[in-house]
């Protein structure tokens, strides 16, 4: 690792260290049980918020003292996402004739508008057009932006939900879906998203209504620049974990992340709900040691895959540094892989930001990962094979990790030949049976779609670039990406033909509600049960040896799961390069 790469992440581990923790400590507010006789969220925080919210409840007839069944929170949930998916998809066909059209953008293809609505329903943010060439500054701002902040807060919602089904003695209800939205988004993405669309603002990401300008350079060539609302967006593609771009480039783009400190604040920006949510839950299960180890579980996850890519990536393509290559060529890597690099980053830092956004369903790319080394993309693609849950997404990062937690904690219970238990509740044949649907969804997903795909001839002649074990990892990487909402690509591949449209759109929609409604399950039916005494049997779960064990089952499930086809892709790839 270069000096420079070093310096980056040490700075980034310090800002998180200062600032995750009282954050944790708000979000365990917003999100605080009253049932359970806690206060809901600082007084400061009901003064300014309070009335807003309660103008919201009002207009859409909601009523806040309302509990739901899991049941009905897993349907308010997909009735809210059906309008959302309906309403954006309606947006972005008839947006030729809708207003804020600077450009004159006709409206969306139908398969096209399908992939998009579910995309950013989903989270998934993935996009098979050219952002600044194709959604006008209405779709941006009334389609994708909301999207960014209301699918972020149903993954939030969700997992504030399963914190009061492991809480909860004795319920049939998990709180109001509604109420948990609007909380989210009023106290939480709209303050925060606000404050880092001004610093961005500041630092020169583009926020205006202009069109596209044509320009003349130095040299008398013309250019296009375009213009937009950007930095709204922005923010809360990277705070929610969406990703996506206002920008085809992405976070490429010089308007879209300009300098070092905007790359800075991004990263953080990804990084920051993840990592609080633990602290969170727990202080909201009186147990902080609980969180604490989670949350390691998650730094272990997430450095480790950093180390690697960054390595990786400042290291360079050995077939060029290695085996007598000719000064020339040699030369060329001698401060890592420059392809596809920005020369304002580098290649450490495109280690470093790929492994944040693919550790955390994400997406957003600061280097292109197709250029990556074959080390570094299959640490990406690892990162999301992981299942997302280092640190994973705002919510459902913590929600993937708590599934394994069950698991270990039913591992350690058949070693010690007795009936596991998590904080007090038994984890038996209802809650296991669930927790083995939610772990098998995505890869029957990834696996199956890839298989089909790969023997298409639309798929080999129109969509993959390249041949070999690099155009495994192709399609290998699309349908990760989506099943596991993530949104990033490896760009060699083109999407846009209706079959990868098409069978994206459902990974998408199985990668989210798959694995949510049997989360939700799970967490109804722990609601339901009353605590057991803590015994000398009970196996501790807030001690670094449990960390241990969640980290050792996320890796041997991945491994065992996936290790053969990446052994086809990118391990093939980068053995090739040696």
């Amino acid at each position: 690792m270069s000096a420079a790469a070093i310096f980056q992440l040490l700075v980034l581990l310090v800002l998180l260290g200062v600032t995750v923790p009282p954050l944790g400590r708000y979000l365990a507010g917003v999100f605080g049980d009253p049932e359970l006789g806690g206060e809901p969220e600082p007084t400061l925080g009901e003064r300014l918020f309070g009335p807003i919210e309660r103008v919201i409840y009002r207009a859409c007839r909601v009523n806040p003292g309302a509990q739901q069944r899991w049941t009905v929170y897993a349907m308010s949930l997909l009735a809210f996402s059906l309008v959302s998916v309906l309403g954006l998809y309606a947006l972005l066909r008839f947006q030729g004739t809708l207003p804020l059209n600077p450009d004159g953008r006709p409206g969306v293809g139908p398969t096209v508008a399908f992939n998009t609505a579910v995309s950013f329903l989903t989270n998934t943010n993935w996009q098979a057009y050219g952002g600044e060439t194709t959604m006008s500054h209405l779709s941006q701002m009334l389609g994708l932006t909301v999207q960014n902040f209301v699918s972020a807060a149903a993954g939030m919602a969700v997992i504030v939900a399963i914190i009061r089904g492991i809480t909860r003695r004795g319920s049939s209800t998990l709180g109001n879906f509604w109420v948990d939205v609007t909380r989210i988004v009023v106290r939480v993405l709209v303050p925060m998203a606000f404050i880092a669309a001004i610093l961005l603002v500041g630092q020169g990401v583009i926020q205006n209504f202009s069109g596209t300008q044509t320009v003349s350079g130095v040299a008398g060539a013309s250019q296009s620049i375009p213009g937009g609302p950007a930095a709204s967006q922005v923010a809360i593609k990277q705070l929610g974990t969406n990703g996506g771009g206002f920008f085809n480039a992405n976070s490429t783009h010089p308007f879209e992340n300009p300098n070092g400190w905007t790359n800075l604040l991004q990263i953080w920006l990804i990084l920051a709900i993840p990592l609080a949510i633990p602290l969170a839950y727990g202080r909201m299960v009186k147990d902080r040691k609980q969180g604490n180890v989670l949350l390691g579980v998650m730094m272990v996850l997430w450095l480790g895959s950093v180390l690697l890519a960054v390595t990786a990536e400042t290291a360079g393509n050995p077939m060029l540094t290695d085996r007598g290559a000719d000064q020339a060529v040699a030369a060329q890597q001698s401060g890592g892989n420059m392809e596809g690099k920005e020369t304002r980053f580098g290649p450490g830092t495109c280690g470093l930001y790929a492994a944040t956004t693919t550790g955390t369903s994400t997406g957003a790319v600061n280097c292109m990962h197709d250029s990556m080394t074959g080390a570094g993309g299959g640490v990406a693609m690892v990162n999301m094979l992981l299942g997302e849950v280092s640190p994973g997404g705002v919510g459902v990062g913590l929600m993937g990790l708590l599934i394994y937690a069950l698991l270990a904690v039913f591992i350690a219970g058949l070693m010690v030949g007795r009936t596991p238990e998590y904080l007090g509740k038994k984890i038996q044949a209802t809650e296991m049976k669930l927790v083995v649907l939610y772990i098998v969804v995505m890869p029957l997903t990834v696996l199956g779609m890839t298989a089909v795909s790969i023997r298409l001839g639309t798929v080999l002649d129109h969509s993959m670039q390249d041949v070999g074990p690099h155009g495994l990892s192709e399609v290998l990487y699309a349908y990760t990406s989506a099943a596991n909402n993530n949104g990033s690509a490896f760009a060699g591949l083109d999407p846009a033909t209706n079959w990868m449209t098409i069978t994206q759109g459902i990974a998408m929609l199985l990668g989210r509600f798959g694995l949510i409604i049997p989360a939700l399950a799970i967490a109804g039916s722990l609601a339901r049960k009353e605590r057991v005494p803590v015994t000398a049997g009970t196996f501790p779960t807030g001690t670094p040896l449990f960390g241990g064990l969640v980290t050792g089952v996320v890796l041997i499930v991945a491994g065992l799961t996936f290790f053969p086809v990446l052994a086809l892709g990118p391990v093939a790839e980068a053995l090739a390069m040696r």
